[in-house]
């Protein structure tokens, strides 16, 4: 795939989706960080479903350690994971906290940090609130890299390495968004929805799906 591709794919999904973001609920760079740690193994509807309850009574790193470990579980119980999660969340206010003077660190090393706070987590809240031209790649954006050719990779560093180097400068601060809602509203892992695909005559997938 050239690039001459490239710029046209992103063109029409930015022309299908002029301001695309993230579908977890959020108000603020904490909010977002709390949720996209929840998110892991989870959908984001669960995950909304939970915070829109916990943000009403506890939205700072303040408030949540207040509630303690045992606490916060009655909120998140629900999701996947949520005793982990629940530890994590815990021990990355109370960083937040004692390292960053409660606020949510603007750079990739200090999120990494936290715990619960991997790279595709850091790299969520650096483009979705900082604005910063990074690249989350998960299993959707895995997918449609992959399958359109846009930037084939064997594992998730290799493929958010070539996205970076492949996309267009003026499209990097979406493309996250416009691939993850591509993935997981058009290109289904298990049945694509090709024949009501709008970048369908530029993908190079072999097995499309034009029913």
């Amino acid at each position: 795939m050239n690039q001459a591709i490239r710029r046209t794919i992103f063109e029409r999904l930015r022309e299908q989706n002029p301001h695309p973001t993230t579908e977890l609920n959020f108000r603020t760079p904490f909010e977002l960080l709390i949720a996209v740690i929840l998110s892991a193994q989870a959908t984001d509807k669960g995950v909304n479903k939970a915070t829109d309850k916990l943000y009403a009574v506890a939205n700072t790193p303040e408030a949540i350690l207040a509630l303690g470990e045992e606490g916060l579980k009655t909120y998140i119980k629900t999701i996947g994971l949520f005793n982990s999660k629940a530890s994590n969340i815990i021990k990355t206010c109370r960083q937040l906290i004692t390292m960053h003077e409660g606020r949510v660190p603007q750079d990739r090393t200090a999120l990494e940090a936290l715990p619960g706070v991997g790279r595709k987590t850091a790299n969520v809240v650096l483009n979705t609130v900082f604005r910063q031209p990074t690249m989350a790649v998960d299993t959707h954006i895995f997918r449609v890299a992959n399958r359109t050719k846009i930037a084939p990779g064997k594992n998730v560093l290799e493929v958010e390495k070539r996205l970076l180097r492949n996309i267009p400068r003026e499209f990097l601060l979406d493309a996250h968004h416009w691939l993850i809602l591509h993935g997981r509203y058009t290109c289904l892992a298990r049945s694509p929805r090709c024949g009501s695909c709008i970048i369908e005559d530029l993908c190079e997938f072999r097995d499309k799906n034009l029913d």
